[in-house]
């Protein structure tokens, strides 16, 4: 521990004093209280001192007297995953089987301690016997809060992941309905100019009819998707209109060109309209084309939003019962639909029976499940190979199957991969609890999850009751 002992030690009566408020070693006898007050080694540190580094080892049990320390582990990010104040008992007890420190402990206030090394941990157990029970509580405490923390950092880790995903899926609908409203209002002055030049021609009731009806079946010619097509005819089309007297053709030839328009259809509307001029006719249908167009892809992107935000809904079941009558593939379809940004040029292949029953389950926490195991089947393939989506019945369970082509999981650790913390990727990218929550969630629904891989084939089975009431 990197502190340093002050220059005046404090009189065996206050620290007995202050070892009496410490919650874990309430109830000791004065003899016990003053063995630990004289053997102890006072140490103080500042605030924001560094007192030791993860990886270093652990030789000394600390009575925190004063202040409090918070240790950080590095791939854990902003949150400490043990924080120790003043009255608890940290770092190496007795029966503890820790080596090393677990992260970087730092003064985060005026740290007061008392501290105990190991080689005296047997005279301590003779000289304080009840040290024997308080330690082995103090280690399940702690236990039990390490887990709490670092399940508390998954959760984040994975909102992170969840919260990044749903910023690009919407960020691209968002900007595309913000460039077109933005065109559309400029548009619609050009629009509105050339209309009134157009009504400025005073054309014959026969022409606008004949004008009406050579629109409309351009417009026929959309494709259905709404997507703007290009032909080769943009530069016939340019000719055309240079040769027909139209100013600053380019303009307008590459709307004409997506519409569909050939010049034989320009040489009909020439035909029909006789002598009136063909700039202001053109120009107007082009306008009307862009101005519809820039609307279409608002009403697409608008309702693109609006679809993101119903799966967000179906994959967190927001506003339903906690138990639902679960529809499997389109809880996988939910799932994909969040992992949008992250398929990249992955080819995802259904295999989904007919006729399907619904399952009575968590839906939000099954969506966990798909989460963890599609990201890691997505970190295996790096966005790149083939992910396949199984799900049949098999009497009365249903089986959910995610298969991937990546490089498979070393037989050696595949027993290991449900464990806690037990993790291999980098650090900084996982704390090892996504398969250790898969584990708990299927169990608690009375299921089942194993996993079978080898090189290119990596394959995990999820078996699900389809009335599993008796598990609630």
């Amino acid at each position: 521990m990197l502190a340093f002992a002050p220059e005046h030690p404090t009189p065996i009566p206050e620290r007995i004093e202050a070892l009496k408020r410490v919650a874990p070693l309430q109830g000791m006898s004065l003899e016990e209280y003053r063995w630990l007050a004289e053997y102890g080694i006072e140490r103080c540190a500042p605030a924001g001192a560094t007192l030791f580094h993860g990886g270093e080892q652990a030789r000394d049990m600390t009575i925190l007297l004063h202040g409090e320390i918070q240790v950080y582990r590095e791939r854990s990010g902003p949150i400490p995953i043990f924080i120790g104040r003043a009255g608890q008992i940290t770092g190496l007890l007795p029966f503890s089987r820790m080596k090393t420190y677990g992260g970087r402990g730092q003064a985060t206030a005026e740290v007061w301690a008392l501290q105990y090394p190991v080689e005296i941990f047997p005279e301590m157990l003779r000289a304080v016997p009840s040290m024997v029970q308080r330690s082995v509580s103090v280690l399940l405490d702690r236990a039990r809060e390490v887990t709490r923390l670092e399940q508390q950092s998954e959760k984040l880790n994975a909102l992170g992941k969840l919260a990044g995903n749903l910023a690009h899926e919407l960020n691209n609908p968002a900007s595309a309905a913000q460039r077109s409203a933005a065109g559309l209002l400029s548009e619609l002055r050009v629009y509105g100019r050339h209309k009134f030049d157009l009504g400025g021609l005073c054309l014959a009731e026969p022409q606008l009819t004949a004008l009406h009806s050579w629109q409309d079946k351009i417009r026929l010619r959309a494709p259905a998707n709404g997507i703007p097509r290009r032909t080769s005819s943009e530069e016939a089309i340019t000719q055309w209109l240079r040769s027909h007297g139209v100013d600053q053709p380019w303009q307008i030839a590459p709307d004409l060109d997506e519409a569909g328009v050939t010049p034989a259809d320009l040489d009909e509307l020439n035909q029909l309209m006789q002598d009136a001029p063909l700039a202001v006719l053109l120009g107007q249908f082009a306008s009307s084309l862009r101005t519809e167009r820039m609307a279409q892809a608002m009403l697409d992107s608008t309702a693109r939003i609006f679809e993101i935000i119903a799966a967000i809904k179906d994959y967190s079941y927001l506003d339903q019962a906690p138990i639902q009558d679960v529809d499997v593939p389109q809880s996988l379809e939910t799932t994909l639909t969040m992992l949008q940004s992250r398929l990249g040029d992955t080819c995802i292949e259904r295999r989904y029976a007919p006729d399907l029953p619904r399952i009575s389950a968590y839906g939000s926490e099954l969506n966990q499940v798909w989460t963890a195991i599609l990201e890691n089947a997505l970190d295996a393939t790096e966005g790149k190979g083939q992910i396949v989506l199984s799900v049949r019945q098999a009497g009365e369970m249903l089986v959910i199957e995610i298969w991937d082509d990546g490089p498979g999981i070393p037989a050696a650790i595949q027993d290991r991969i449900f464990e806690p913390f037990f993790t291999t990727k980098p650090p900084g990218e996982g704390l090892g609890l996504g398969l250790d929550t898969v584990q708990r969630i299927v169990r608690r629904h009375r299921g089942s999850v194993s996993v079978q891989s080898e090189p290119g084939s990596t394959c995990f089975q999820v078996r699900l009751p389809i009335e599993p009431l008796q598990a609630y």
